[in-house]
């Protein structure tokens, strides 16, 4: 599978991200023939080789009559419909536009259908909407992953007036994502960008273990003396592990809630979302037995979840720190056993069986009803799936 990784140190648009795409090797002919589609009129591009911070990169311009067209969602989608793009190129675009309408419908309190857009629904934007998700089925990327964002600060001029950074519609739509501000004071990741960013994402946070193959950059239009104004995306062939994301760690130290608690606590933990709940005994102050009650978080569930412990437990403070997670890709298949049917869930590394382990609840299940040891069913189980696994029929 090729992946396609957003580095967003400088921040994100719309032509930073399709300058980046195009010097990691889109083909800019196609581009430029595929854009054509969108019947714009006297519209054309343009690929300009430059250099920010001292590094070469690709600027994407947009040459469009003066003065700025407001469009509606419903205009967009036609547009984008009647341009006869590739399937995934029109499912992705359209996909990216109801994200902005929903963050500007949100902001002004007003139905989806009855936004109209301002920069965004300028031609330039639709090209670099458009442009981009063509640049990606170019270069096959079936799957995107993005670096936490660099807002950026200070101020931006738009057509309401001067406005803080990130801007309203920016702001609405990194809600419950890993973002940032450093460097210039300056708007660094435009609505654009950021609609671009959360809505073809897997996931933000560390690149994923892959075989780069192809970088590029893409130049935004400053040139700032704190650090290059580039996009740089990463191409390449998924390697290894599937998933590679930052978590959140929450810790807590407790030495005067009632054991009995605990595992009413990680049911809770786990159907708001925990990825993980551990209890480990310790001694505290005073040498007073106790707990740490650990509990892996995705970022957007982070607070949620530090307030349930604060609920459901009797700590004081939660210690939360980042961290990066590594999983193998895992998958389930079904053993036929004497006891029945039972799941095994697989963990592989690039396609290699690495680890299994039978189903626990399956085995306790059949070990009840045919009332046979709980250890025999397992080590059936474990029979059975290795002499599958040797006749290759998993």
């Amino acid at each position: 599978m090729k992946i396609c990784y957003f580095d967003c140190f400088s921040g994100i648009s719309g032509d930073m991200l399709l300058g980046a795409l195009a010097d990691a090797g889109a083909d800019r002919a196609e581009l430029s023939r595929q854009i054509s589609r969108l019947g714009l009129e006297a519209v054309q591009v343009a690929f300009e080789p430059c250099v920010r911070g001292g590094i070469t990169a690709t600027k994407f311009r947009v040459q469009a009559p003066a003065g700025r067209q407001h469009r509606h969602l419903s205009q967009i989608e036609r547009i984008i419909r009647a341009a006869s793009l590739d399937p995934a190129v029109e499912e992705r675009s359209i996909a990216i536009f109801r994200r902005l309408a929903e963050a500007e419908a949100a902001i002004h309190q007003m139905p989806v259908e009855k936004i109209h857009f301002h920069e965004v629904g300028a031609v330039d934007s639709i090209v670099d909407i458009v442009g981009a998700c063509v640049a990606l089925e170019l270069l096959g990327a079936s799957r995107v992953y993005c670096s936490p964002l660099n807002l950026g600060s200070g101020t931006v001029q738009c057509e309401h007036g001067t406005l803080p950074v990130p801007a309203p519609a920016t702001a609405a739509l990194v809600r419950g994502k890993p973002v940032y501000a450093r460097g210039p004071s300056a708007e660094l990741t435009t609505p654009t960008g950021a609609a671009i960013a959360v809505t073809l994402a897997a996931s933000f946070g560390p690149m994923p273990p892959m075989c780069v193959g192809a970088i590029g950059y893409g130049a935004g239009d400053r040139d700032f003396p704190e650090q290059p104004n580039v996009l740089r995306v990463m191409l390449g062939e998924a390697a290894g592990v599937s998933e590679a994301v930052e978590i959140w760690v929450l810790e807590a130290n407790i030495d005067d809630m009632s054991p009995q608690l605990a595992g009413y606590v990680t049911e809770r933990l786990l159907e708001a979302g925990a990825l993980d709940v551990t209890w480990a005994p310790v001694y505290m102050k005073k040498d007073r037995p106790g707990f740490t009650v650990t509990a892996l978080a995705q970022p957007q569930d982070c607070e949620r979840l530090a307030a349930l412990l604060f609920a459901e437990t009797t700590t004081l403070g939660i210690r939360a720190y980042p961290a990066q997670r590594r999983v193998l890709e895992r998958s389930w298949a079904e053993v036929e056993t004497e006891f029945g049917k039972i799941r095994v869930k697989i963990a592989r590394d690039g396609g290699r069986v690495r680890n299994f382990a039978p189903e626990y609840e399956d085995c306790r299940r059949a070990a009840r009803e045919k009332n046979v040891p709980l250890k025999e069913v397992i080590q059936k189980v474990n029979f059975e799936f290795l002499k599958k696994s040797g006749t290759g029929s998993l």
